[in-house]
Formats: C-alpha cells, sequence, structure tokens
C-alpha cells in the first residue's frame, strides 16, 4: 500500500521527479476509512455506517480489476457512486460494481449524477461510431496500458446505468454519517460535479484538478469552459479543504498546499480567458490569439501544470469557439475550395507534388515543423497515392510527434504518421 500523500508532497514541495498519475489498479488507504483505487480514472471510497460512498467507476476494462481491489479493502455494500462527470473513463466500469453487488446478494448501488449526463449519454448512442475512432487516435499510439477506455463493442457500454438521482446546481446528500455537498460546474464537461465532504474536509475533484495543465481544448471533443472551470477551482480553494482527491492522480494533503494548485490552475485558465478575450474584442482575429496569448512561464512550470494531455493552444480554440463561433477571420476559409484542389493549385505553382516533398524536408530538418506539415500534408492531397509523399509524411508526423508534450498533440500526429506508413509502399 503506498503512501501518496507523501508521494503528492515530495512532487510538489520538493520538485521530486515522481509521475504523480499511476494506473497500477492498487488499493491504498489514504485517511482513516478513506481509500483510493489508482486507475483510469480513479475510483474513491469513504466508508460510512450504511455502506461506501464512491466517485467515480474507472473503465470498462478496469472496472472489474478495482472492484476486486476495493473488495480487497472492505465487503460493505455499494450505497451510492458519484459520477463527477460522463466520461468513459469514469462511468465505463458501472457495470462491474452493480454485477458485484448481485453476486453478494446486495442492493445495487445507487448512481448519483449531474442532471445534465443523461444527454450525454444520448449524445454517446448519436455519435458511437465518431467517439470510437477518436478515441483510438487519441490514444492509439500513446503505449501506455489500460487507455483502451471504451467498451469491446461499442463506446458507452451498455451495462452502464443512468443515474437514479440528478441533480442542478449544488444538492446536499447524507449517507449514514457521512455528508456530501455536490456542486455542479462546467469545466472539462457541461455536466461535471464536485463534492465537499465537511466532516473529512475532503474534496473529490474529479477532473477539475488532474495534475496536467486543464483539459479544457481537447481539439477531437465537444466544447470545454474554461472561465468556468477557475471559478469552480477558486470555489475549492476558498474550503481550507484538507485533502484534495483527484480522479487521475495521486490525492494532495494540506490546507496551503491544496489552496496553492488549486488557485495557480484557475490563474492559468484566467489568463488565457482575458488574453483571448481581449484580443477578439478588439477585432482580431485566431490565428492571432493563438500565436501570442501565453500562460505564464511559472505556471507552466508547475509539476501540476505540465502540458501532459491537453495544452494551451488547445484551449485559446475552444475559449474562441465559445464566445467567436466557427469562423476564423480568414474570409477564405469561409467556404474554402476542398483541400485537394487548394493543395493541386499550390503543388502546380510550386513545380509539382515532389517540390512541395523537398521542402517540407528542408522545413523538418530545420525544425521548422508547423511548416513543414503544411506542406507535406498538400503533397499528399495533391496526390494521394504518391509513395515517396508519404513517406516524406510518415517520417515528418512522427518526428514531430516525438517534439510535443501533450498526448492530445501525440495521437493526432501518431495517427497521421502510421496512416501514411500503410500507404508508403
Amino acid at each position: 500500500m503506498a503512501d501518496l500523500l507523501s508521494l503528492s508532497s515530495q512532487i510538489i514541495d520538493d520538485g521530486a521527479p515522481i509521475f504523480p498519475v499511476r494506473i497500477n489498479q492498487e488499493f491504498s488507504e489514504i485517511a482513516d476509512g478513506v481509500g483510493v483505487v489508482e486507475s483510469f480514472s480513479n475510483v474513491i471510497a469513504v466508508a460510512t455506517d450504511e455502506g461506501l460512498v464512491l466517485s467515480d467507476t474507472s473503465g470498462t476494462r478496469t472496472g472489474p480489476v478495482v472492484v476486486e481491489s476495493l473488495r480487497g479493502w472492505s465487503r460493505a455494500p455499494f450505497h451510492t457512486i458519484l459520477y463527477t462527470h460522463g466520461h468513459v473513463d469514469h462511468v465505463g466500469g458501472a457495470g462491474a460494481f452493480v454485477a458485484n453487488a448481485e453476486a453478494l446478494g446486495q442492493r445495487a448501488p445507487r448512481f448519483v449524477a449531474h442532471e445534465n449526463l443523461p444527454a450525454r449519454f444520448e449524445r454517446y448512442e448519436l455519435t458511437d461510431g465518431y467517439n470510437t475512432v477518436i478515441n483510438q487516435r487519441q490514444f492509439g499510439g500513446s503505449g501506455a496500458r489500460n487507455m483502451q477506455i471504451a467498451g469491446p463493442d461499442r463506446f458507452l457500454p451498455k451495462s452502464t446505468p443512468a443515474p437514479s438521482v440528478t441533480f442542478g446546481d449544488r444538492m446536499g446528500l447524507c449517507v449514514g454519517d457521512v455528508r456530501l455537498d455536490l456542486h455542479h460546474a462546467k469545466g472539462e464537461t457541461d455536466d461535471h460535479a464536485w463534492a465537499w465532504l465537511p466532516q473529512r474536509q475532503m474534496i473529490f475533484a474529479g477532473d477539475l484538478f488532474m495534475w496536467n495543465f486543464p483539459n479544457a481544448g481537447n481539439p477531437q471533443k465537444v466544447q470545454r469552459y474554461p472561465r468556468e472551470w477557475a471559478r469552480a477551482l477558486r470555489e475549492m480553494a476558498g474550503l481550507g479543504a484538507e485533502l484534495l482527491v483527484p480522479a487521475h492522480g495521486v490525492p494532495i494533503a494540506g490546507a496551503e498546499r491544496i489552496r496553492m494548485v488549486l488557485d495557480d490552475t484557475a490563474l492559468a485558465l484566467e489568463t488565457l480567458v482575458a488574453g483571448a478575450l481581449e484580443r477578439m474584442n478588439a477585432g482580431q482575429p485566431l490565428d492571432a490569439i493563438l500565436h501570442e496569448v501565453k500562460p505564464p512561464a511559472e505556471l507552466m512550470a508547475k509539476p501540476y501544470l505540465r502540458a501532459l494531455y491537453d495544452e494551451p493552444e488547445f484551449v485559446l480554440h475552444n475559449i474562441w469557439r465559445l464566445y467567436g463561433g466557427w469562423y476564423d477571420g480568414n474570409p477564405a476559409r469561409l467556404k474554402p475550395a476542398p483541400d485537394a484542389a487548394l493543395a493541386g493549385e499550390i503543388a502546380a505553382l510550386a513545380g509539382g507534388v515532389a517540390a512541395l516533398v523537398e521542402r517540407a524536408r528542408a522545413l523538418a530538418a530545420a525544425d521548422e515543423y508547423r511548416l513543414a506539415c503544411h506542406l507535406i500534408e498538400m503533397a499528399v492531397q495533391a496526390e494521394p497515392d504518391d509513395k515517396v509523399a508519404h513517406a516524406a509524411r510518415a517520417e515528418i508526423y512522427a518526428e514531430r510527434r516525438e517534439r510535443e508534450t501533450s498526448l492530445m498533440a501525440k495521437g493526432i500526429f501518431g495517427f497521421a504518421a502510421r496512416d501514411s506508413e500503410s500507404k508508403r509502399s
């Protein structure tokens, strides 16, 4: 059983080179009657005199292992499970909890969520294939274990129960001797919930804090809400919590330490929102915003704000989409020509696809990967069967993937590299 609170303090206080997000399916008790299984995502359990209160269920593949780990600690009934939000890595394991309760002759757990969550489940049914594709692209080249979070037959597993209790802005909930004050917050999703347990001075943070730069930009997912996210973090920071338990990464103890990480994360988001809105209000296009607005470097150096999953540039896209729509300020892109037609014209002006390939390689060699990717993309759009162009594209995107830090960028660039690798011979 790991001392998770010691690990987090070493990372924050001492700068220890310890990766805080561990996916080992192991249970650790972090306070009397409080434990966490480190999974994708974590499952947090609190013992009450009526049974266990849990935050999230992990994913489809990890759910049964999480249940087994929890049962090594307690055989008490699963009384209440909070879905912090409807992402599949948080709700996909729910069927394993229901099945375990049935096997032990216990009542099925009560599932609690924000009132927007059922609409998310409905949307997952409408976009089942799309969500499967984008998660394969996002996680497919990561090499990490347990990253395949969707169900085997469809994105949202059939075994995932809808919530039996929903709430709006806030709701108080008592399970035996434990009280949970549930809060709604727009952030990574529009259905996010976090919980304050006043008797324990503890916060279930869900994904509002995740030991990475906030996932407020994800290029392949629906709208995120960075301004509202920051507001929720500020509210959490004001509670004086002694224990913060996120859904990804090790828990954190100590009121000052918790206040610092929450305030820093809020400030990083607030800086992006303020910078983007200032330029939008001055009439600047998205292109200028993407290349001018940056969070403070000292914040990005914090061990809990590294851009290893999402990154600030992607968050700016979501700020623009939220407040400004999809038109990016370039009139040529309002009603554009097909990509292949534009690529063909550029190739003709350049003297052929081979010229684009040669220039793309030269730019990549000079570490100008943004420009190199534009040109090599045009090369394969102009001549989709050109094996030399695909060979160059595979190499350029593979090299760019290695230079990126965020999983989002690595996933998309790696997918492009693998796509062309399959077409180069």
